[in-house]
């Protein structure tokens, strides 16, 4: 099984499209797109933070699991990692903060930035 595990604020953030006007509405196109993008996962866990919590609500919509970060994103995404790699899936992150990758790949997930989901997308 393969998961990707998308750090939604670090994703969004890396397009200076105004998003920091309505992150909220970010979030929701962000899954949207999750939702009809044609990737090669099993499952994907986008993980949303602060007021972006507000795009959609946690839970499971087909294959993309919305996670609501209790406090930071940085911490969810570890745990959310830490399950996947439990289930003995390969985890794929998401992120371009290099102190998270450094984390997840210590749990022995490969990382990717965001500008290659976007291309995906």
């Amino acid at each position: 099984m393969q998961v990707l595990v998308v750090d939604a604020a670090n994703v969004v953030g890396a397009r200076p499209d105004g998003w920091w006007k309505d992150r909220a509405g970010a979030a929701r196109r962000l899954h949207e797109s999750l939702m009809t993008a044609d990737l090669p996962h099993d499952e994907i866990v986008l993980v949303l933070e602060g007021g972006a919590k507000g795009g959609h609500r946690a839970g499971r919509d087909a294959h993309v699991v919305t996670v609501h970060a209790p406090a930071d994103g940085d911490s969810a995404i570890v745990e959310s990692v830490r399950e996947v790699v439990g289930r003995g899936a390969r985890v794929t992150v998401v992120s371009a903060d290099r102190f998270l990758r450094a984390r997840v790949e210590g749990l022995g997930a490969l990382c990717v930035g965001p500008t290659w989901l976007w291309d995906q997308l």
